[in-house]
């Protein structure tokens, strides 16, 4: 049998029960699962030869998961801010794409991003692109979780012609690497105003035929709305309800402008919301209903977007973010506290991608992907509440240690298995290929 590890972290914080703080205890994992969570005496016993990992000033936390990000877009980072989100896309961001997207684009930032978060503590990111499979090729050289998003819009690319060939590759793709633990799949249609009738019906048929989440941009500006009604005659929520989208299954990303029946619809059929605070700010798309959502019980992961319109693959500045705004928003102080922020950062994620039985919490049985943060700093002392910390002070340069799958992927703040400084170069070389082109 192989040996265990024993972690040995002065606080676990499990986000499963919420708002449980453990201390003088340990997480035993072997191989790929965690297999124990027990009072430290009780790890040493049972575990004699287990090898001993002491993180005396330190929270144990689930892996974060990023619920919505286009990955390679980190060599996009910061090359047209300050617009509005049509312009963003149609003079900056689309023609930038049809000029240098491909698999080695795809790859390359994919890779850079899982740097970025794995440093910061995302173990899972779910993700929607053009190239998935130079997605999944990345993820896996970075031994990171990730649900590649088997994308579908109408308009030709470099990947794909049609939407047909968009979801035929894509469902290739799932085919080929569905064996593959570290990775899952979900549909990804890009948004209502990009895919239509015809292939949300198909998209309809492929996630109910073979239990598959549906990822799409949803609600995200007031002008979204308003032409959904002039070309379609209802609200986008309402058109995908007719088109039989709306389930347990669908992971609305933004979700600003809802109306309150719009919000009991989301809860009623079970569907979840990722929540991009700094994306929807900085893009001037507005502050989704966050305090609303909560209260009609509509599961909320956070997801930080891409690097082009955040600019950061940042989860605990979208923890503190989101909190905060819930908080201003509503004129509620006790919104979104911090237990509810982590678990929405962890296992709210996790619940909709439908992965809530594998990760998300620090579950004996669940697998090993966790992730470590020093408490021990200036800035950060001294620690009342630990799990108050995580939220509202720490921040991603204070984890030291991340674990994916039972390997240890972070060690005292560096990534293990990937050249940093090649990966920076590559960076570089794109910017000077976009800047040129």
């Amino acid at each position: 049998m192989t040996p265990a590890t024993i972690i040995e972290p002065r606080w676990i914080i499990p986000a499963e029960p919420s708002g449980i703080i453990l201390s003088d205890h340990a997480v035993v994992i072997r191989e790929e699962r965690i297999v124990a969570v027990q009072p430290l005496t009780e790890a040493w016993a049972s575990h004699p030869d287990a090898a001993r990992v002491a993180l005396p000033t330190h929270a144990l936390i689930p892996g974060l998961v990023n619920l919505h990000t286009h990955a390679a877009m980190s060599l996009m980072r910061g090359l047209a801010d300050d617009l509005p989100l049509m312009d963003w896309l149609q003079n900056h961001i689309w023609p930038a794409e049809a000029r240098v997207v491909s698999d080695e684009f795809v790859y390359d930032g994919t890779l850079l991003a899982c740097a970025e978060m794995l440093r910061g503590g995302i173990t899972c990111f779910n993700d929607m692109y053009f190239f998935p499979e130079a997605a999944a090729r990345a993820a896996l050289r970075a031994g990171m979780r990730a649900a590649i998003g088997i994308i579908a819009l109408e308009f030709r690319s470099a990947y794909a012609s049609d939407a047909e060939d968009y979801l035929s590759k894509g469902m290739a793709l799932r085919d080929r690497l569905r064996g593959e633990p570290l990775l899952s799949f979900c549909l990804a249609p890009h948004a209502p105003f990009t895919v239509s009738d015809a292939t949300f019906s198909r998209i309809a048929t492929y996630a109910g035929e073979l239990d598959l989440p549906v990822h799409i941009h949803l609600h995200e500006t007031a002008t979204e709305v308003a032409e959904s009604l002039t070309s379609h005659g209802s609200r986008p929520l309402a058109r995908l309800e007719r088109l039989g989208l709306l389930g347990p299954g669908l992971i609305a990303v933004h979700a600003v402008h809802l109306e309150a029946a719009e919000i009991l619809s989301l809860a009623r059929h079970g569907s979840s919301v990722a929540h991009c605070p700094s994306s929807n700010l900085k893009l001037g798309s507005g502050i989704a209903p966050v305090a609303a959502l909560l209260a009609a019980g509509v599961n909320i992961g956070l997801g930080t977007d891409g690097a082009a319109s955040n600019n950061r693959v940042d989860l605990f500045a979208e923890m503190r973010l989101a909190a905060l705004l819930a908080k201003g928003a509503s004129g509620s102080a006790p919104v979104l506290p911090a237990a509810r922020a982590l678990e929405a950062a962890t296992l709210g994620g996790a619940r909709a991608l439908g992965l809530q039985d594998r990760i998300g919490s620090i579950t004996p049985g669940k697998l090993a992907d966790l992730v470590a943060v020093n408490l021990d700093a200036p800035e950060l002392s001294p620690c009342y509440d630990p799990l108050s910390h995580l939220v509202y002070a720490a921040g991603r340069e204070h984890v030291s240690d991340v674990w994916v799958h039972g390997e240890r992927r972070v060690t005292s703040g560096r990534v293990t298995g990937l050249d940093i400084e090649a990966l920076q170069q590559r960076a570089e070389s794109w910017r000077q290929r976009i800047g040129n082109a």
